[in-house]
């Protein structure tokens, strides 16, 4: 397993922008799939953003167009610029790696203290 400590999270106002950053212990570059997921109060944690090692990005529809999920393969590091953002966005935001289950993908670490976001006025 690897370790996984996600940073960035604070208080923005609806329409503003936060990146926040995970480092994962060990080189990233042999990582297959990486994800962000939020959980937000009273909810399920859920994925929002995916990538794989050869660049393809996967996002659930309520962020697409505003969040993008980044590597940074040279600081072991997972980005996600968060654009445009709303009330809604209001969670904890995890990263984790990636595993391929009947379609569907599944986390596969031990979960990081994730990093707080909050969007509000």
């Amino acid at each position: 397993q690897v370790q996984l400590v996600e940073s960035g999270g604070g208080l923005v106002q609806p329409g503003g922008s936060l990146r926040l950053s995970c480092a994962v212990s060990g080189s990233i570059v042999s990582i297959n799939f990486m994800g962000w997921y939020r959980q937000a109060p009273g909810k399920q944690r859920e994925l929002v953003a995916s990538s794989t090692s050869g660049g393809s990005t996967n996002y659930v529809d309520s962020v697409k167009g505003r969040f993008t999920i980044s590597r940074d393969n040279a600081k072991n590091t997972v980005y996600l610029q968060m654009n445009s953002l709303k009330p809604e966005d209001t969670a904890v935001y995890y990263c984790n790696r990636l595993y391929s289950d009947n379609g569907f993908f599944r986390a596969l670490d031990a979960w990081g203290q994730g990093t707080l976001v909050t969007v509000s006025s």
